[in-house]
């Protein structure tokens, strides 16, 4: 794991891809655990998740996503016992370039951007990082609402949908999830 140093502290250096404006137009495959993988939103039965009332406080949180974010169109989604996966598409309103074309593009190229200017000063408004805060702050305030322990993992994994198949691939995976709970990486029993 490659630590650094902020402020003479030690910390944990950025998972995300260090070229890409996460605030960019692209499908995001997005995956938030719970802490240490405590089952907090449900079981699987049979191939299917019964919802805890936090699993469904999950579910209501990601599909309210687009009512406080209206650039954001919803791909698949599920909530698994100790993670969701979903898919996240950043959907703004096209923007006229110094040269006149219209970006419209929403799967990701992974071409550095170098004409654009970087934040190095952390999270903005408008872009997946604000999107899973967001959703996290929702869910735990229902938590704590309804006096129910609970914590997330400190971050998530999220990947950038490069294509149509892969989108397709990533889409059938989040529905197929629960019917392959026992093989799943997140699996504790």
């Amino acid at each position: 794991m490659n630590t650094d140093k902020y402020q003479g502290k030690y910390r944990i250096a950025s998972a995300r891809l260090a070229t890409w404006d996460y605030g960019s137009n692209a499908a995001y495959f997005v995956t938030i655990c719970t802490h240490d993988h405590a089952h907090a939103f449900g079981e699987v039965v049979d191939g299917c998740v019964n919802l805890t009332g936090l699993g469904q406080a999950a579910w209501d949180c990601w599909h309210a996503i687009p009512d406080h974010f209206p650039f954001v169109v919803l791909g698949e989604f599920v909530a698994m016992p100790n993670h969701v996966h979903g898919i996240v598409i950043i959907d703004k309103p096209p923007v006229i370039a110094d040269g006149g074309s219209v970006e419209t593009q929403n799967f990701a190229s992974l071409q550095p951007r170098t004409n654009q200017p970087k934040n190095q000063f952390g999270p903005q408004s408008q872009n997946l990082a604000s999107i899973m805060r967001g959703f996290k702050i929702g869910v735990t305030k229902y938590a704590r609402q309804h006096q129910i322990g609970f914590v997330w993992q400190a971050r998530y994994h999220d990947h950038i949908i490069r294509d149509a198949a892969e989108y397709e691939r990533i889409a059938q995976y989040v529905v197929e999830n629960p019917q392959k709970w026992a093989a799943d990486r997140f699996y504790v029993p």
